[in-house]
């Protein structure tokens, strides 16, 4: 297994796409956000000056929501799109009709451009016109993003994508070079697993030589999901909640998968600690992860966060909900990991889209 039959096989899975022009339309995918944020600031707050909790007023924030305008305000801010007026931030230019039936428009350009389905356009504007109900609880985020129980949604972010047909892929390609510790075959587990999005990528080619997949999530809705999408017969389905419950699963696993949620443990260090004491000798610990929070999931990461177990790491005392490149090869180093893939690669288009693959080994 090399980086470079990695990246092979997440660039053919991508398909034909201009990636060159991906960094520009991801850019304008967040800033088409942000715009639509601030005109709901604005209508909700007038023209300021604002305060974290001057906004949280004006849209009677439930008390566990009432950190995010000042999340929402420090995004504006940094984009240049508020001026400091003291303590308190005023709208640099404030919205004006055109530029607001224009988010419609950059939003869907943006999104077709990136290769994402329909279904992405329409979550996010459904989430920025339901902004003041999420914010006073009145909605939760779940319930948009798996609207009566369908899957579209979720499918299009972590699936029905060029971005994720390339983390995928190239995460099956390193997986099919793992080797059993018992002949009995490989032994695999993967934490947060949701809608098998990256599961769906690795069965096959795991088939033929696995003699148990044990999937797990801290919801039964996705188990439940599972069973129904995966008849393999070494497939186990299990809840488990990965911040409390890792240490007691029982090893060693030769390969243990976390797509796209590692991020949401209290302590990432430790739980990769944990992680890498489950491994067998030379076993993999495959992450999918964001490493920086882009604009455009302002309008739900941090609903999904807020009343959880406070960042215990080096978030502690901040509103950050990723960890940096750096700092995932950092903390699997200091759990006693190597890191043999880092994909994609710094000078690639697709790097502006925030998300990575690493596979570090025991």
């Amino acid at each position: 297994m090399t980086a470079a039959s990695a990246d092979r096989a997440g660039t053919a899975a991508a398909g034909a796409h201009d990636l060159s022009a991906f960094p520009g339309l991801a850019r304008g995918l967040d800033l088409a956000v942000l715009r639509a944020i601030a005109a709901g600031v604005h209508a909700a707050a007038g023209p300021g000056p604002w305060t974290a909790e001057g906004v949280a007023d004006a849209f009677a924030a439930a008390d566990r929501h009432r950190w995010i305008p000042g999340h929402w305000i420090a995004a504006l801010a940094d984009e240049g799109m508020l001026t400091a007026q003291g303590s308190a931030h005023r709208l640099t230019a404030p919205p004006r009709r055109r530029d607001l039936a224009g988010v419609r428009r950059d939003l869907d350009r943006a999104r077709a451009g990136l290769g994402y389905p329909p279904e992405l356009s329409a979550f996010l504007l459904r989430t920025l016109r339901e902004l003041p109900r999420l914010l006073r609880d009145e909605v939760s985020l779940q319930a948009l993003f798996f609207p009566g129980g369908d899957t579209a949604v979720a499918e299009a972010v972590y699936r029905d994508n060029p971005l994720s047909r390339y983390l995928n892929a190239a995460a099956a390609d390193a997986a099919r070079h793992v080797r059993p510790a018992d002949p009995s075959g490989l032994r695999v587990l993967e934490l947060g697993a949701g809608i098998g999005a990256t599961t769906a990528d690795l069965l096959p080619v795991l088939d033929g030589r696995t003699a148990e997949y044990r999937f797990t999530d801290l919801s039964p809705f996705f188990l439940d999901l599972a069973r129904d999408r995966f008849p393999q017969p070494y497939l186990r389905y299990e809840v488990l909640d990965f911040a409390t419950d890792l240490p007691g699963q029982e090893g060693p696993f030769d390969l243990v998968v976390a797509a796209n949620t590692a991020h949401n443990a209290p302590h990432v260090p430790r739980l990769l600690g944990q992680v890498a004491d489950l491994l067998a000798p030379d076993g993999r610990l495959l992450l999918i992860e964001t490493c920086h929070e882009p604009h455009q999931s302002l309008t739900s990461m941090p609903f999904l966060l807020s009343g959880r177990t406070p960042r215990q790491d080096l978030r502690a005392g901040t509103e950050r909900t990723y960890l940096t490149r750096h700092e995932w090869c950092e903390a699997l180093h200091t759990a006693g990991l190597r890191v043999l893939l880092d994909l994609p690669h710094p000078t690639e288009p697709l790097d502006a889209l925030a998300q990575r693959l690493l596979l570090a080994a025991r």
